[in-house]
C-alpha cells in the first residue's frame, strides 16, 4: 500500500529534462532506497517528492491529494527531509537544532511548549544523543551530527522521512551506525524511510524496496533480489558485476565489478 506516489512525473531545469514520465509508488512503512549513477535524477526526484522543487507536469500525490495543494506547514507535519549537505549550524547546541523540528507546530512567538520539550527529549533519546543535548553541534563527529539531524526529523513527528545520501563523508562504522538507526526507526515506529544511496550493498542490506534509475527513468523497482542483479547493475552503472550473497543478511551483494568492455566479457552471477 502506498500513501505517496507519482503519476507521469516530468522534472527539469531550463531546457534539460531530468526525470521523464515517471510513475512510482513508495511502499508505506517500509524503507525505500533510490540508486543510480551520478546525474541520473535521484536527488532531483527526492526534491520533487518533498516539494523543494516544482515539477513540470504529472503529479505527486500524498494520501490521494496533490502536494501542490497542501499548506506548507501542514505538509511539514507529514514529511521531513534531510538534505545531502545540511546547512551549517555553527553556534547551535544539539538541543537547539533538534528544537527546529517543532517549527510546524509552533504558534505566536514560537515558544516551546511542554509537549515540544517532551518530543525533543524523546527524539534525542531515540537517536542516542540525549547526553549531548547541550554540546555544540559543530564539535561532534560526523556520525553524531547525522544522528542529530535525524533527531530533528523525528521531532518533526512525520510519518515519512526523506534522506539524500545520509552516509556521505562518513567512515564505514558511522555509515553502518546511521543506517542501523534508520532501520530501527522503521521497524519499531513504522516510519516510512526514503533515501538516496550511492552504495548498492547498503541499499540491498537495508531497503525493503529499491528503485534503480537511469536518465530519469526507472530501470527496475522491487525487492533487492530483483534489483541488485548483474543485468540491472550493468544497465544502470555500466559495470560487469559479480553478485553473491551477504553472509550476514543473505541479501544480494555486489562482490566485485569491472567497467563494461563488451557484450561477451560479462562476469557470471554466483
Amino acid at each position: 500500500m502506498a500513501r505517496l506516489q507519482t503519476e507521469r512525473l516530468h522534472i527539469g531545469y531550463g531546457d534539460r529534462v531530468v526525470v521523464q514520465d515517471l510513475t512510482l509508488a513508495i511502499p508505506d512503512k517500509k524503507i525505500t532506497a533510490i540508486i543510480g549513477a551520478n546525474g541520473c535524477g535521484k536527488s532531483t526526484l527526492l526534491k520533487a517528492l518533498t516539494r523543494i522543487i516544482s515539477h513540470r507536469s504529472g503529479s505527486v500525490l500524498l494520501d490521494g491529494r496533490s502536494i501542490t495543494q497542501e499548506n506548507t506547514r501542514e505538509l511539514a507535519k507529514k514529511m521531513a527531509i534531510l538534505p545531502q549537505t545540511p546547512d551549517s549550524v555553527t553556534g547551535l547546541s544539539v538541543g537547539e537544532l533538534v528544537s527546529y523540528g517543532r517549527f510546524p507546530y509552533q504558534r505566536g512567538f514560537g515558544r516551546l511548549t511542554e509537549r515540544d520539550i517532551d518530543i525533543i527529549r524523546w527524539a534525542l533519546t531515540e537517536t542516542g544523543m540525549l547526553a549531548y543535548q547541550h554540546h555544540p553541534v559543530d564539535a561532534l563527529s560526523g556520525g553524531q551530527r547525522q544522528r542529530v539531524w535525524i533527531a530533528m526529523a523525528l521531532a518533526q513527528e512525520t510519518d515519512i522521512i526523506f534522506l539524500d545520501e545520509p552516509t556521505t563523508y562518513l567512515d564505514l562504522a558511522h555509515q553502518l551506525e546511521v543506517l542501523e538507526l534508520l532501520q530501527t526507526l522503521n521497524r519499531t515506529q513504522g516510519r516510512t524511510i526514503v533515501m538516496v544511496l550511492h552504495d548498492v550493498n547498503h541499499a540491498a542490506r537495508f531497503a525493503d524496496h529499491i528503485i534503480a534509475l537511469k536518465n530519469g527513468r526507472i530501470v527496475r523497482a522491487g525487492p533487492s533480489e530483483e534489483v541488485i542483479c548483474q543485468e540491472v547493475l550493468k544497465e544502470v552503472f555500466q559495470i560487469d558485476a559479480v553478485v553473491g550473497r551477504d553472509p550476514y543478511t543473505h541479501k544480494p551483494m555486489c562482490v566485485t565489478y569491472q567497467l563494461v568492455k563488451g557484450e561477451d566479457d560479462c562476469a557470471q552471477t554466483i
